[in-house]
């Protein structure tokens, strides 16, 4: 910062050089003003498959995840973590290098808030950048970490505590032939997973014989949910449910608008779950009331961070919607944020969870939180309780301070 100014340094390479000061405005107040943001940090990560690629419907396919970390220190010398990691370009509306650039557009506007005070946060982010939620969500968890460790507590106890002893996972299951993706199911059975999220949403046919391929192979109390995300036209999914309403099962997101998905659920004997169109309280709302939400799966990035989606979360219990908590991916930092919420939502409405930092082979915590059959827990230590191994990031791509 130059001498007599009050505006943000922004340090930038390559096309994130954009001009990051001009939102900067004034800095965030509170009565106490001893925690104030100083200094955000942005990492690009690649995060490689351990099984080569990931596979779901209308033939998309990854085979490593761009994921963006980012640091926010305060004034004091506290540092607290966020992850976005959309699943490639063409799932959601999200995307590595847009979450990038929309961090120089927000980041500044952030310099001088408290990171406690979340909801001054999210109306400065509000302020800078209107929607592009995903962008936000990384700077929001960071400022949830940093919240929870200047009070001295894991973050579940911000979020309401934990419940249970510790939270069922499931497992994605690629979309592959139906020999593969049962032999998948074995294979992780084997690793203490009890439930299963199959990749369908593909030729109709084909999606029956995977379905009944890994029915086959499970057993009684095992959880099967054939996962379409958005992969089927309504009689494409209609002939699918029909062909195996003797089986148990969940079916989600088997089309890709509400209505579409309520021509499925009025002929459906299975529970639905929806996922990609509920990416807010007025979407909650909504599948609510025609009666299509029997699970939900609540998205970190998708809702914008930790606050909106502890927001849903809480709606949901009100409401008696069971969830999946989760993101759209990430790492160690995703990973650890997903279990704190998790963990401290009422066990009853916990339908499950996922360790994403299990699915690739490389970890950026020196202590990256780790499942217990097919169980994990929220970290016991402060904040998101991962500790960062910051020369496996390489420099930042982003410095705003």
């Amino acid at each position: 910062m130059g001498a007599g100014s009050d505006r943000p340094a922004y340090v930038g390479m390559g096309r994130y050089g954009v001009n990051a000061t001009r939102l900067a405005g004034p800095p965030c107040t509170r009565e106490d003003e001893s925690l104030r943001i100083r200094e955000i940090r942005v990492f690009a990560v690649e995060l490689p498959l351990l099984e080569g690629s990931y596979a779901w419907a209308d033939g998309r396919a990854v085979e490593r995840f761009d994921s963006t970390l980012v640091s926010v220190a305060t004034d004091d010398g506290l540092v607290g973590w966020g992850e976005i990691c959309p699943l490639g370009p063409a799932y959601l509306p999200a995307y590595a290098a847009g979450a990038r650039t929309g961090l120089a557009e927000v980041g500044p506007a952030l310099l001088g808030c408290d990171p406690r005070d979340l909801d001054l946060v999210h109306r400065r982010m509000a302020r800078a950048l209107k929607g592009h939620p995903f962008v936000k969500s990384a700077l929001d968890m960071a400022c949830h970490d940093l919240a929870a460790r200047a009070q001295g507590v894991p973050l579940a106890t911000l979020l309401g505590g934990t419940d249970g002893e510790a939270v069922e996972l499931y497992r994605a299951i690629s979309q592959d032939t139906p020999e593969a993706t049962a032999a998948a199911v074995v294979r992780y059975r084997d690793e203490g997973y009890r439930r299963f999220q199959l990749k369908v949403g593909g030729e109709p046919d084909v999606d029956i014989e995977r379905i009944r391929a890994v029915r086959a192979v499970l057993d009684g109390g095992e959880v099967l949910v054939a996962d379409a995300n958005t992969g089927w036209l309504p009689h494409e999914a209609l002939r699918v449910v029909r062909a195996v309403r003797e089986l148990d099962l969940y079916i989600e997101q088997p089309c890709a608008t509400l209505e579409e998905c309520l021509i499925v659920r009025r002929a459906c004997d299975h529970p639905m779950v929806l996922d990609e169109i509920v990416d807010g309280v007025g979407a909650l709302l909504a599948a609510w009331r025609a009666g299509a939400a029997d699970v939900v799966n609540l998205k970190i990035a998708k809702f914008g961070g930790l606050r909106p989606t502890r927001l849903a979360r809480d709606l949901c219990v009100e409401l008696g919607i069971a969830m999946t908590i989760e993101d759209s991916w990430g790492g160690d930092v995703t990973t650890a944020a997903i279990a704190h919420l998790a963990h401290s939502t009422p066990e009853p409405f916990r339908f499950s969870a996922t360790d994403f930092n299990s699915y690739v082979g490389r970890s950026v915590a020196l202590d990256p939180l780790r499942r217990v059959a097919g169980r994990i827990r929220a970290p016991t230590a402060l904040g998101l309780g991962v500790e960062i191994d910051e020369e496996a990031l390489g420099p930042p791509i982003l410095v705003v301070r």
